[in-house]
C-alpha cells in the first residue's frame, strides 16, 4: 500500500537490510531502547496507534516530533464501539446477559434516550466523532476537556475546576482521554463518588486511567452499576483477574479501534509530503506539558 501511494520513498520492514543512517521516518508502536544510536538521522516518528504515552522524553528526544495516528478507519471503529457500549449500558444489556446465565426472565423499564445523560471525557478527534453519532439517539450529552472546547448541542466543561460539575451530569461516563501524568489514575474512588449513584462506566482510553481496585469497590457499593472495559493496566488481562468473572463488567481485548492500513497509509504519506515540502505536520503530539 505504501509503495502504491509513495513509490519514490523506500519502505523498509525490520527484517529488511536497512541502512540506519538513511532512515528519516519511523512508524512504530514500541520504541527501540537504542533509538538515537540506531537511527541517528531520524526526523519524525509516526505512532502506529492512537496512543502516544509510550514515546517519553527518555526514549524519544523532544526535538523529534511524534505524530499520533488519526485516520478515518480508526475513528470509525472507535465510534462504532462506543455507540455499542453506550447503548448496551443504556438498555441494561449486561443485566440481561447475567440473567440469561440464570434463566431469569426479568424485564426492565425502558428509559428514553432523551432522559439519559452521557458524558465524554476527551474532546479530541475520537470524542467529537462519538458525540456526533450519539446525538442521533437523542441522549443528553456533555463533554469534559483539559482545554476549552465548544461543541454544538453539548454542555462543555473544562479543567479540574469543572470536573465535578461534569461528573454530576453523567449517567454513563465514557473515558476517551489520552494517558498523561495528569490523567493517570483519574478513574478512581474520588471520581466515582462524584458520579450519580448507579452510573455506568466505559473505558476506551488506556488501562492506566483506571484504578482497578477502586472500580471493584464502586461496583460492590452500587456507586457504579456496570462497566464496559476495553483497555487494562496489564494486557493481555491475566486469566485470574477478577474482571473476567465479574457479572457487572464486560471485558473486550483492546479491540475498540484498530488502525486500518488502507486509510492510515494515505494519512501518513500525506504528512510525509508536508514535511518534505517544509510545511507543518498535522496531529503532532504536544510533549512540552504546557497545554
Amino acid at each position: 500500500m505504501f509503495a502504491t501511494e509513495a513509490p519514490d520513498i523506500p519502505f523498509m520492514l525490520p527484517e529488511d537490510d536497512v541502512a540506519p543512517h538513511e532512515v528519516r521516518y519511523l512508524m512504530t508502536w514500541e520504541v527501540p531502547p537504542d533509538l538515537q544510536s540506531r537511527y541517528p538521522n531520524l526526523e519524525v516518528i509516526f505512532s502506529a496507534g492512537a496512543g502516544t504515552d509510550q514515546f517519553t522524553p527518555e526514549l524519544v528526544p523532544i526535538h523529534i516530533p511524534v505524530v499520533r495516528m488519526v485516520e478515518p478507519g480508526m475513528t470509525a471503529g472507535m465510534t462504532e464501539y462506543v455507540s455499542f457500549a453506550v447503548l448496551a449500558l443504556h438498555r441494561d444489556m449486561l443485566d440481561y446477559i447475567a440473567n440469561q446465565s440464570k434463566a431469569a426472565w426479568i424485564p426492565r423499564l425502558i428509559i428514553p434516550a432523551s432522559r439519559r445523560r452521557v458524558g465524554i471525557m476527551g474532546l479530541g478527534t475520537l470524542g467529537l466523532s462519538v458525540i456526533e453519532q450519539l446525538k442521533k439517539f437523542g441522549f443528553q450529552l456533555s463533554g469534559w476537556n483539559r482545554s476549552t472546547r465548544s461543541v454544538e448541542g453539548v454542555t462543555s466543561y473544562t479543567g479540574r475546576d469543572e470536573l465535578n460539575a461534569f461528573l454530576a451530569s453523567c449517567d454513563i461516563l465514557v473515558c476517551l482521554l489520552p494517558l498523561s501524568n495528569e490523567t493517570r489514575g483519574i478513574l478512581n474512588s474520588r471520581l466515582f463518588a462524584a458520579l450519580p449513584h448507579g452510573a455506568g462506566l466505559i473505558n476506551v482510553g488506556r488501562g492506566g486511567h483506571l484504578v482497578e481496585e477502586d472500580l471493584l469497590a464502586a461496583l460492590d457499593s452500587g456507586r457504579i452499576r456496570n462497566a464496559i472495559l476495553d483497555v487494562f493496566a496489564s494486557e493481555p488481562l491475566p486469566e485470574d483477574h477478577p474482571f473476567w468473572r465479574h457479572p457487572q463488567i464486560l471485558v473486550t481485548p483492546h479491540i475498540a479501534s484498530m488502525t486500518q492500513p488502507e486509510s492510515a497509509t494515505k494519512v501518513v504519506v500525506a504528512n510525509i509530503r508536508r514535511h518534505q515540502a517544509g510545511e507543518p505536520l498535522t496531529d503532532v503530539v504536544d510533549r512540552s506539558g504546557k497545554s
